[in-house]
C-alpha cells in the first residue's frame, strides 16, 4: 500500500486540510514565473496587488481567481478584457483538474495540483464578536480576525448579502486598541450620491441649499476610532478620487470649507460585489481598490458552512426571544436538517428572518427546497392557509428580488428603476427577506 503523502501544517492551530496547487506561466512576457503557497486562493492579473502578477498588456488588471476545491481547481474569470480560455473556449466559472493550461490574453499558465496537503490556520474560538460558528471554515475566519484586530491596517471585507460583514467590522473594532473610541457606520448604498460627500466629510453652513448649520461628517465623527463603509462599491465616480485622497492623507475638507481637517481613524470597507471586476469595467478606480484591500477578509456564505446551522439557530432564537417550547420545536434534528438543506441566498440574515417568522406564527415553517426555487403552485396543505399563502408569496418575492439584484449588478437604485418601484419600498422588501 502506498504511503500517504505528507501533510504540511501552517504555523498555529490546524484547520481544514487542502491540496497545494501551483501555477506556472509557460508562455508570454512573464514566462517562467510561478506561484505556490499554502493558501486556498490565487488571484492573477497585471495589477501589483495580485498574488501572481503577469506583466502582459493583454492580461487584465484583475484577470481571474483560482481556488482549490478538493482534487480540482475552480477558475473564475473576473470580467477580463480578453477572457480566460481553456482549449480556446472562454469560461466564466469552471472546475479543472491538474495539468490543464489556461489562456490569459497572449500568456498561458499551467495548473498543477500537488499530492501534498496543507492545513489552514484555525482559531479555537466558536465566536468572535457577533459572528458565531464552530465549522472549520469559520474558525479560519476567526483566526484571520484575531490578526486583523491586532493591526491598524485598512480592511476590505467581501461576502454575500447577509453574511455578517458589519458584525465582522464591529468585532475587529471591539478587539482593537481603538475599542473605546467611536465605531461609525455609513451605508453607501442607502444615501443618494449627491448627499454622500456631505455625509462622509461634513459641510459648512451655507455650503449648499439647505445647509443651515455646520455638520460634522463621518470621518470626523470616527476620529480616534473606526469608520465602517458598507457597500463601498456604490461610491460614484466623482466621489472616488475625493475618498482616495482622504484615505491616503487621513484628512478631509468639509463641503464649502477652505482648510483640511486631520482625522485619526481606521477604515474598514465592505462589499457584496467583486470590486476587481469593477476595476476591469472602469467603474471602480484601481488605485482606490489597492488602498482599500491592504487586508482582505472573505466571509463564507451559509451554504458553505451548513454545519453551523444548529448553533446559529439556537443563538438566533435566543436573540429573538423565543420561548423554551418554541426553541425546542425549532431545533429538533429533522427541522435543523431541513434548515441545513435550504439554499439561504440571504444567508444568516435570511435565516434569522425565517426563524422570527416561525416564532411570530407559533409554528414551524418549512424553508425552500435544497438548491431549487420554490414554485408558487407548490403548497403544503398541512399548514394553515395564512402560513401557506405567506410562504408561497415569500418564495416568489425572494426569487424575484434575488434575480432583480443580479440583473442590476447589486445596485439597488438601478434595481428599483428596472422593477418600476420606489427605492425605499425595495429596501424594505430586501430587508424583510434578509437580502440587504
Amino acid at each position: 500500500m502506498a504511503e500517504a503523502p505528507p501533510t504540511t501544517l501552517t504555523s498555529g492551530r490546524a484547520g481544514r486540510a487542502i491540496r497545494r496547487f501551483r501555477i506556472t506561466v509557460i508562455s508570454g512576457p512573464a514566462r517562467g514565473k510561478s506561484w505556490s503557497e499554502a493558501r486556498e486562493r490565487c488571484a492573477i492579473g497585471s495589477h501589483p496587488s495580485n498574488d501572481l502578477v503577469i506583466g502582459d498588456g493583454t492580461v487584465s488588471r484583475f484577470h481571474c481567481e483560482l481556488t482549490i476545491a478538493g482534487n480540482a481547481v475552480r477558475v473564475r474569470d473576473l470580467g477580463s478584457r480578453n477572457g480566460t480560455l481553456i482549449s480556446d473556449v472562454a469560461i466564466a466559472d469552471a472546475k479543472i483538474g491538474g495539468g490543464r493550461v489556461l489562456g490569459l490574453g497572449d500568456s498561458e499558465v499551467r495548473i498543477d495540483i500537488d499530492p501534498e496537503e496543507v492545513r489552514l490556520l484555525a482559531s479555537e474560538r466558536s465566536q468572535f464578536g457577533q459572528l458565531i460558528g464552530e465549522s472549520a471554515v469559520m474558525r479560519e475566519v476567526f483566526s484571520q480576525l484575531e490578526k486583523i484586530a491586532a493591526s491598524s491596517a485598512t480592511v476590505l471585507i467581501e461576502g454575500e448579502t447577509g453574511t455578517g460583514k458589519e458584525g465582522a467590522a464591529e468585532a475587529i473594532h471591539d478587539a482593537s486598541e481603538r475599542a473605546q473610541k467611536p465605531f461609525v457606520v455609513v451605508d453607501c448604498s442607502a444615501i443618494p450620491p449627491s448627499l454622500l460627500e456631505a455625509e462622509l466629510f461634513g459641510h459648512e453652513a451655507g455650503a449648499f441649499t439647505g445647509a443651515i448649520d455646520r455638520r460634522i461628517g463621518a470621518f470626523e465623527q470616527a476620529s480616534g476610532g473606526t469608520l465602517f463603509l458598507d457597500e463601498i462599491g456604490e461610491l460614484s465616480a466623482d466621489l472616488q478620487p475625493k475618498f482616495l485622497r482622504a484615505l491616503e492623507s487621513r484628512e478631509i475638507r468639509r463641503v464649502g470649507a477652505s482648510r483640511p481637517v486631520p482625522c485619526d481613524l481606521r477604515i474598514i470597507a465592505a462589499t457584496n460585489r467583486d470590486l476587481r471586476a469593477g476595476v476591469n469595467r472602469g467603474t471602480f478606480r484601481a488605485d482606490l481598490y489597492y488602498r482599500l484591500a491592504v487586508v482582505k477578509l472573505v466571509l463564507p456564505p451559509l451554504r458553505e458552512r451548513s454545519d453551523d446551522i444548529p448553533v446559529l439557530a439556537k443563538h438566533l432564537l435566543a436573540r429573538i426571544g423565543a420561548t423554551p417550547a418554541m426553541t425546542a420545536e425549532l431545533t429538533t434534528p429533522d427541522y435543523l436538517a431541513a434548515l441545513a438543506a435550504a439554499p439561504w441566498p440571504g444567508n444568516v440574515r435570511e435565516l434569522r428572518n425565517h426563524l422570527e417568522q416561525c416564532v411570530v406564527f407559533g409554528e414551524r415553517i418549512m424553508p425552500s427546497a435544497p438548491r431549487t426555487a420554490h414554485s408558487a403552485s407548490e403548497v403544503d396543505a398541512t399548514q394553515s392557509y395564512e402560513i401557506a399563502r405567506r410562504q408561497a408569496l415569500d418564495a416568489f418575492e425572494r426569487k424575484y428580488l434575488t434575480k432583480l439584484l443580479e440583473r442590476a449588478g447589486g445596485n439597488v437604485a438601478a434595481a428599483a428603476r428596472d422593477a418600476g418601484i420606489n427605492r425605499a419600498y425595495l429596501y424594505r422588501m430586501l430587508g424583510r427577506h434578509g437580502l440587504r
